[in-house]
């Protein structure tokens, strides 16, 4: 018997099955578009990003030679999904690196509603968050939400066209309207946002059992699995893969370097006394993931090898690694998304700069800074999320370079670990699955019976010294540059 986790990113769609002894036998991927029709604007088509999720399975299916004994989802978080009252879209879904809330965001933030939000949320809002983009659609696009029944997340949507049922997992209802510690919506919340109109449209939040339901007619024609096949929801996708990482008790850390950078650490004592920064996600039995999840990661290398005039990332990290640590003192703010920044500070007019330029300095210098600015950026992050972190467990398309595995190590004096499997999201969605239908006690076991190997990176006393000024002077840099993110516009 095997399982099927699906694990639905922003750009990829990727599908795994795992056999009994919790190895993956089998993986299919299928691309998805990000739409960008306006400036700072990013949607999906939601019908498409449906079936991506259907070849993947079909094509998981027709390689296995043994019956599924079920399907776990988890997804891309935070965004927009709206469907009407046939589950039908009522439009492309909004996604959470979409910027066009930006000018509510601000809005809120100098009406101090933002710091009262975080005090019962224990998240600070951003644009691609649903509530500033429900607040933006009744003022600029009425028509999408007439007649929408409900505003779900991509995990929620892919949920709903399997078994018929619209429902919300703990850790997608946290935020942005989510009490954090009672574990459920917050009235008080719907009427810091002004989202008494929007209540409606929240989907009711299911535990345990409740997110387990079955293939309808309809999805078993189209996934070629039997009728009434078991689907779990699970956490969304920084959380299955914290899980999959092996991240399942209080004070251990993992990062995620994918489209977004995520820093993320769970913790049984949550201070909401501290200054608002971060998501704070409910997992159940007064257990809380503490995440930083940036709005540029990976992007950024992307963005850096077409810039520098290179094929692909290989090449942008040889280039890197030819030249030496510091760049020659070149600093890089690897702030570039469009909608700003959300952590571990929470700024939408940030924007990305190179510091200390000059004509001596050459593209290997220019290729290092940008790995070292974005590993800067991790350091605060975990700085911030939790202090007294002994391990970092890294995944993501990012953790495949070992100079930003060893990097990351002498920036922060952490000991870094790499899982050797790659599918640590779909991994964590299939763990999930397995406690939630009760093939296990808990995560911890899951861990115990299905170790995973890691590879180790051990920081260097002498390259943590020169990295501390470093990261020092990349502080001062970004305080100084607030000056010229304050002349930048936010659209309302």
């Amino acid at each position: 018997m095997v399982w099927i986790a699906v694990d639905a990113g922003t750009s990829v769609i990727k599908a795994v099955a795992f056999n009994e002894e919790g190895r993956e036998v089998a993986l299919s991927r299928a691309n998805t578009v990000v739409l960008r029709l306006e400036a700072g604007w990013a949607e999906q088509s939601m019908e498409s990003v449906w079936q991506a999720v259907v070849i993947t399975v079909r094509n998981i299916v027709s390689k296995l030679s043994e019956p599924v004994s079920g399907i776990a989802i988890t997804a891309q978080g935070d965004g927009c999904w709206l469907i009407d009252a046939a589950g039908k879209p009522t439009g492309n879904a909004i996604l959470w690196n979409d910027g066009r809330a930006a000018g509510v965001i601000e809005q809120w933030r100098s009406s101090g509603f933002v710091e009262k939000a975080f005090r019962i949320s224990g998240s600070v809002p951003y644009p691609g968050l649903a509530n500033a983009i429900l607040h933006w659609l009744r003022e600029n696009q009425p028509q999408r939400i007439v007649s929408a029944e409900y505003a779900l997340s991509c995990n929620g949507w892919i949920f709903r066209q399997m078994t018929g049922r619209s429902i919300a997992d703990l850790s997608d209802a946290s935020n942005p309207f989510g009490d954090v510690t009672a574990e459920a919506y917050s009235p008080a919340l719907i009427e810091i946002y002004s989202a008494t109109r929007d209540q409606s449209l929240l989907p009711p939040i299911a535990r345990n059992e409740d997110l387990v339901g079955e293939l309808t007619p309809d999805a078993t024609s189209e996934l070629g699995l039997p009728f009434g096949t078991t689907v779990v929801m699970a956490p969304y996708d920084i959380v299955s893969t914290a899980y999959g990482a092996g991240v399942t008790q209080p004070g251990q850390a993992c990062l995620i370097l994918g489209t977004t950078i995520c820093a993320e650490t769970i913790t049984s004592q949550l201070d909401l006394s501290v200054d608002a920064t971060g998501t704070t996600i409910a997992l159940g039995k007064d257990l809380h993931l503490r995440a930083m999840p940036t709005l540029t990661g990976c992007e950024t290398l992307g963005w850096a090898a077409g810039m520098l005039g290179l094929d692909d990332l290989e090449s942008l990290e040889a280039l890197a690694t030819s030249t030496e640590q510091g760049a020659e003192y070149l600093i890089f703010l690897p702030y570039l998304s469009p909608a700003g920044e959300r952590a571990p500070f929470l700024e939408p007019r940030a924007r990305g700069s190179l510091h200390g330029l000059g004509l001596a300095h050459t593209r290997a210098q220019v290729a290092r800074s940008i790995y070292e600015g974005l590993t800067f950026a991790i350091r605060e992050c975990l700085e911030t999320a939790a202090s007294g972190t002994t391990e970092v467990r890294v995944c993501g398309g990012g953790a495949r370079s070992n100079l930003w595995c060893q990097m990351i190590a002498d920036v922060t004096g952490i000991e870094v670990l790499r899982p050797a499997e790659n599918e640590l999201g779909a991994r964590g969605a299939f763990l999930f699955a397995l406690k939630t239908t009760g093939s296990l006690a808990n995560l911890a076991e899951g861990m115990q019976r299905y170790p995973v190997k890691m590879d180790a990176f051990h920081p260097s006393a002498e390259s943590h010294a020169k990295y501390e000024k470093l990261f020092q002077l990349f502080l001062q840099m970004r305080e100084s540059a607030r000056v010229q993110w304050a002349l930048n516009e936010v659209k309302a």
